[in-house]
């Protein structure tokens, strides 16, 4: 995997109405842009990941699967807001030379999927294969496919949704709360709000799963025991697991951007805006989510015209968008063959992937 940085030295005016004095982009890429620039797939990634996207999908990307770069020119953007190298709270102000913090402004979801199409006009790409997302990957890639509904041949989403639900926003704001009770927050340190932080992740972590896999994965075999239980440590490691690699100010801002996620504001409603995609799209939804419940993925796929729903079954949640590669890869291949049959009846069109 290539990693590269795009510096956009001019204002970039967010949705909040202020204004980053500058811009830039952590991007990855993967295989090489062929001839006729046609086999972009472009992958969005979700809250904590980061644009190496073969580290954070495994099974899915890589020589032989579903996303290869022996066939495909493969890009994955660092969001902006986040800590992986695009612009973000860590980063310094230029007008006071000193790092932002508590004062970097609101990004919305429809603010990253604009920085997309700024890294996108950088490259020279004006026709992308695959546009792919889960979580809140899907929700950048659900405004990006409203915002540019032209150049997009495929659309895929997974475990994702069209606006946040009272529900996730509420789990959120948790998480804030948690983060805010860090009596370290308020310093302008990049280590501060850590011990929150741990608290947040663990609260996050039971949306990501569910009873079931808890049940699963952390039951008690000493039915004497009455202390140290090994779903207690299992939230203590995830917590630990996050803070070693995650700033917390970046989650605190990616936070409220999931909870600005509204494809609909500005645009009359989220029916009218998801009605105006024209990729053929394909909605993914996971049984036992219950982050962003199978009803917000039917949603989709009855308001993106053409589009065909998948359901899968798994234990772990929300998080099966991450862990059923095998079951996943094989609804993509599915949905890939159907356009190759498609393009094959149309002499002036050829298959692309």
């Amino acid at each position: 995997m290539d990693h590269h940085i795009f510096k956009y030295n001019q204002p970039f005016q967010l949705e909040s109405g202020e204004t980053l004095p500058q811009l830039q982009i952590h991007y990855s890429t993967l295989g090489k842009l062929d001839l006729a620039k046609n086999n972009v797939v472009w992958i969005c990634h979700a809250l904590t990941a980061n644009s190496d996207v073969e580290s954070w999908w495994e099974g899915m990307v890589g020589d032989k699967m579903v996303f290869d770069p022996t066939r495909q020119f493969i890009i994955c953007a660092a969001i902006i807001g986040s800590c992986y190298g695009s612009t973000g709270p860590t980063d310094i102000n230029p007008k006071t030379k000193k790092p932002y913090f508590l004062n970097f402004p609101l990004v919305t979801i429809r603010d990253m999927a604009r920085a997309h199409i700024l890294l996108r006009e950088h490259l020279g790409i004006k026709h992308i294969h695959s546009l792919v997302g889960g979580s809140l990957g899907g929700q950048q890639a659900v405004e990006w496919a409203i915002m540019e509904n032209n150049i997009f041949d495929n659309f895929i989403l997974l475990a994702t949704n069209a606006f946040h639900s009272p529900w996730g926003i509420a789990l959120n704001e948790t998480q804030r709360m948690a983060i805010a009770a860090d009596p370290t927050w308020n310093e302008e340190d990049e280590n501060a709000g850590r011990e929150g932080l741990k608290a947040a992740r663990a609260i996050a972590f039971l949306s990501y799963r569910n009873f079931e896999a808890y049940q699963k994965t952390q039951s008690e075999t000493d039915i004497e025991k009455i202390d140290h239980y090994r779903a207690s440590s299992y939230q203590q490691h995830q917590g630990n697991k996050l803070v070693s690699r995650f700033n917390c100010h970046a989650y605190y801002y990616l936070t409220k951007a999931l909870d600005s996620h509204q494809v609909g504001r500005g645009r009359g409603s989220a029916e009218k805006a998801l009605n105006t995609i024209r990729a053929r799209t394909l909605v993914v939804g996971i049984s036992s989510d219950i982050l962003f419940p199978v009803s917000e993925q039917k949603f989709l796929a009855e308001h993106i015209p053409g589009a065909k729903y998948v359901e899968i079954d798994s234990f772990y949640g929300h998080d099966g968008f991450l862990t059923e590669a095998k079951t996943i890869s094989k609804i993509f291949r599915e949905f890939y063959s159907k356009e190759e049959i498609t393009a094959t009846k149309n002499p002036e069109t050829e298959p692309k992937i």
